[in-house]
């Protein structure tokens, strides 16, 4: 949940997103149909902003939905922006897409988090690489930063864990720096404090294959007796009109190579 101080008001607010985007009064105010004149007076609290600024200014300063949201209350209206619980009947479309698209990823890992990182669905192809797990990582609600960066979890059989760890909180740093967010900063402190274990197979960091340079970091991971290899992408919703679905995020795990992904095909019913 967003929290905003009670005597903060929406220009400084503003102002501050501006100077996170390093974009000018200026050219804020082209890009708003606005003037540098009316900008500066929002940003000190000389001018009130009009509900339709507010969302315009936040549009292209690109603020996260629930931020919007913190923006309009702070500045005297009505929140735009609904969140309805993913379970909700409202949410049935969304829901058959996601499935959808999760099993047409199959045989490669696939799944969707929230905006904390919480696994809300998942494909056989991760549930196969989750094999092995602890039943207490796997209890509901499953975390994917817990699973992937706990010393019971899939830690111990990542080759590349150092690589992989520090690219996954700096990804935690960027979202933190966009919501203020006490439960993420809570979730980024403890995986962040998780002991780092030591590579399978020795000491050291991991190494490319001197064969080819991969065009991705790799997520290089013990499996079944086998190394595999995976890039990760990941996949939002365009012009969300909800928060729920604006922190909503597709993983995907490519295969980075052909034995990888004839290993996963020769899993497959």
């Amino acid at each position: 949940m967003t929290t905003v101080a009670p005597d903060t008001g929406v220009g400084p607010l503003l102002r501050n997103w501006r100077e996170r985007r390093r974009i000018s009064q200026l050219e804020l105010a082209l890009r708003a149909g606005s003037s540098a004149r009316h900008i500066s007076f929002v940003e000190t609290g000389r001018s009130r902003p009009s509900e339709d600024m507010v969302l315009r200014l936040a549009e292209h300063l690109d603020v996260p939905v629930r931020e919007r949201n913190a923006l309009l209350v702070v500045a005297g209206y009505a929140p735009r922006y609904a969140e309805t619980a993913l379970d909700d009947p409202a949410m049935g479309a969304l829901r058959d897409g996601l499935d959808r698209l999760l099993r047409g990823y199959e045989p490669y890992p696939a799944f969707v988090v929230d905006g904390m990182y919480t696994v809300v669905a998942a494909n056989r192809g991760m549930t196969r690489l989750l094999e092995g797990v602890p039943e207490h990582l796997l209890a509901p609600p499953l975390n994917a930063m817990r699973l992937t960066l706990h010393p019971q979890g899939l830690a111990p059989r990542i080759r590349n864990l150092r690589e992989w760890r520090a690219d996954l909180l700096a990804q935690m740093e960027r979202q933190i720096a966009l919501v203020r967010s006490a439960g993420l900063r809570e979730l980024y402190e403890e995986v962040a404090g998780y002991p780092v274990a030591a590579a399978p197979g020795g000491e050291g960091d991991w190494e490319p294959p001197s064969s080819s340079a991969p065009f991705a970091l790799p997520l290089v991971i013990e499996h079944d007796g086998r190394v595999l290899s995976f890039v990760a992408s990941i996949a939002t919703f365009n012009t969300p009109m909800d928060v729920t679905v604006a922190e909503l995020a597709i993983e995907t795990l490519l295969p980075a190579d052909e034995e990888t992904a004839a290993h996963l095909r020769s899993l497959a019913p």
